[in-house]
Formats: C-alpha cells, structure tokens, sequence
C-alpha cells in the first residue's frame, strides 16, 4: 500500500513550487488496471455510481510483452489534500474490493495558459 498521504503533500507541493494556481480546480484522476476486462467494467460501473467520470478502457502493452486493461475514474476538485488523500485510499479498497489494480492518481498542472508545462516536470 502506498503512503498516499506522503504521495498527495509531495505532489501538491511540486505543482505549487512550479507556479501551478492553488486556487484553480484540478481534473484529478485516479489509474485502474488488471488484465481481466469483466473485473474492470465491474469496478467502472460502481465508480460511476459515486459520482466519477469513468474513461473507457483501453488495452496497453508492457515493456516485457504482456497486456492489461486500463481506464481513469475522474473527478474534478480543489488541491485539497486531506480529501484527495482519503479518495486514493477509499479507491484503492474498491480496487482490492474488485482485485483490481490502483496504480494512484493525477492531475495536470493549472496556470497562466502563456505558459508552457514541461510534461517531464510533472510528478
């Protein structure tokens, strides 16, 4: 299990130190994946029930030749990081719940759009 605590205060921390706006709403989204489809559609349709946008799911190669499904349950938010902490805990249970896995969560950077965000500085 990962300190999402830690992860959610790291991340947040990145964002505002490279001039992200603390007071913009982030499209937050949360990664999901297994090899089994039918587990994934299960887990897709009971997010959705709560409230998230759901992406449909798309089949991604690994690096060592396999497979997996993936998709994103998206919600869109405040950088608080009390309650983003306490969706990545409460997806991951969902996820174990459907032995589905959560492989965390993400956001973009927001601010002047002039400026150009460098995908390699995001975290």
């Amino acid at each position: 299990m990962e300190n999402w605590q830690e992860f959610t205060e790291e991340t947040i921390a990145a964002l505002l130190e490279d001039g992200s706006d603390p007071d913009a709403m982030y499209t937050i989204e949360h990664h999901f994946y297994d090899q089994d489809f039918n587990k994934l559609e299960k887990l897709a349709v009971e997010l959705f029930k709560l409230g998230y946008e759901v992406t449909d799911a798309e089949e991604v190669e690994f690096e060592d030749g396999g497979s997996a499904w993936v998709f994103d349950a998206i919600r869109e938010q405040s950088l608080e990081a009390a309650s983003i902490t306490a969706d990545a805990i409460k997806l991951e249970a969902l996820a174990k719940k459907h032995q589905v896995e959560y492989d965390g969560w993400g956001t973009y950077f927001e601010g002047d759009e002039d400026e150009e965000w460098d995908e390699d500085d995001e975290e």
